[in-house]
C-alpha cells in the first residue's frame, strides 16, 4: 500500500498514546498481534460503528503517524466470559491464559483514560459484551 493510499484510510487507534500503544503497534508491525478486543459499549456512542470484515484502516503510533494498514478479517461479539484462549494469545501481548488476558484488559477497561472517554467506569462481568476483532497487515 502506498503512502498516499494509507493517508486516505480511516484511523485505527490501539490504546491511548504512550507506552502501551507503542507496544501494541510494535506487535502489529512484527506480526505477533493479529487480534484486538474492545468493549461493545465503546461502539454505542454516536458516530461509532462496529468493525466489519474487509474494512481497511491505518494504524497510528503515539505520534499520530500512520505506520501500517490493517484489514479486519473477522468480528465476533461475545460475552467477556467466553473469550477463547486463541484470541488472547493472538493479541500479541504475551498472554498464556484467558485469565491473564482478562486481568490485563480489565485494567485497561476500568482505567481513568477510558472512564473519561466513556463518561463512567464500566462495570465488568462475565456477561459484559466485548468485540473481538481479527486483522492482518496489508
Amino acid at each position: 500500500m502506498t503512502e498516499a493510499e494509507l493517508a486516505t484510510l480511516p484511523v485505527s487507534e490501539f490504546a491511548f498514546p504512550g507506552p502501551l500503544r507503542d507496544q501494541l503497534v510494535a506487535a502489529i508491525l512484527d506480526g505477533s498481534k493479529t487480534t484486538t478486543a474492545s468493549l461493545f459499549e465503546q461502539y454505542q456512542v454516536p458516530g461509532e460503528e462496529l468493525p466489519q470484515a474487509a474494512r481497511l484502516e491505518a494504524v497510528i503510533d503515539s505520534e499520530g503517524r500512520r505506520v501500517a494498514a490493517i484489514e479486519t478479517t473477522q468480528v465476533l461479539v461475545v460475552p467477556l466470559g467466553q473469550v477463547p484462549l486463541e484470541h488472547a494469545i493472538a493479541e500479541g501481548e504475551g498472554y498464556t491464559s484467558v485469565a491473564e488476558w482478562r486481568a490485563g484488559h480489565e485494567r485497561f477497561w476500568t482505567s481513568a483514560e477510558l472512564a473519561t472517554e466513556l463518561g463512567h467506569t464500566p462495570q465488568l462481568s462475565d456477561s459484559t459484551m466485548v468485540v473481538l476483532e481479527t486483522f492482518r497487515v496489508v
